[in-house]
């Protein structure tokens, strides 16, 4: 029997580019449910965003898997995300890479995603209420970083915890009316280049990181 899980990979995911075999295998493992509560658990393997708590959103499948895919995470790789919100995305990466620090800005967000990591055997994940344009200097550098709101401009901290050979995914704001753009910035020789993957519509870093995840 199809699970949903399979049937979102099937459907969502394979069809809009997503060809990665670890990123697909880890996306029909997660319990995508696990990460919401109440009613919204229903609608968890639906292509679109959901609400969770501190009015804030869990991203569509579909967003998560390309933004992982484009990071090509590796099973050396230490990584960071900004924005943690429903620990959702922390948990793919995890399984991608050897290790993740996850940044909130909600203390609320910050404490049920640690909560359901740790619940679920995450083990690889540390969580930490922390003002994510600054990232996190302790850990450095990054080999993968994955912003998960969006920025006016790319934060100097991230780049500078990036390492070489890193590659970096954000949403930047190019217009107050049109749709963010999202970009993958890599470093090669202490420079850093990027190019744009596609449109999306992420809540603002507001100082930090807003949970979407």
């Amino acid at each position: 029997m199809t699970t949903p899980a399979e049937r979102m990979v099937a459907e969502q995911l394979v069809p809009h580019g997503v060809s990665d075999e670890r990123v697909l295998d880890v996306m029909r493992r997660i319990p995508r449910e696990e990460f919401l509560s109440g009613r919204a658990k229903r609608f968890a393997y639906e292509d679109r965003a959901l609400a969770i708590e501190c009015g804030q959103t869990i991203s569509q499948p579909l967003v998560v898997a390309l933004m992982t895919q484009a990071l090509a995470p590796s099973p050396g790789d230490v990584a960071l995300e900004v924005g943690t919100g429903s620990g959702y995305q922390a948990a793919v990466l995890s399984r991608l890479c050897r290790h993740v620090t996850t940044l909130e800005l909600e203390p609320a967000l910050a404490e049920h995603a640690s909560f359901t990591l740790k619940r679920l055997g995450f083990d690889n994940v540390d969580v930490a209420v922390a003002d994510g344009s600054h990232g996190w200097p302790s850990r450095a550098p990054f080999n993968v970083v994955l912003v998960a709101c969006a920025a006016r401009d790319l934060p100097p901290a991230l780049v500078d915890q990036l390492a070489e050979g890193g590659r970096l995914v954000i949403p930047l704001n190019v217009g107050s009316d049109e749709p963010q753009d999202l970009r993958l910035y890599v470093k090669k020789d202490g420079e850093v280049t990027h190019r744009s993957l596609f449109p999306v519509m992420f809540v603002p870093l507001r100082g930090g990181s807003p949970g979407r995840g």
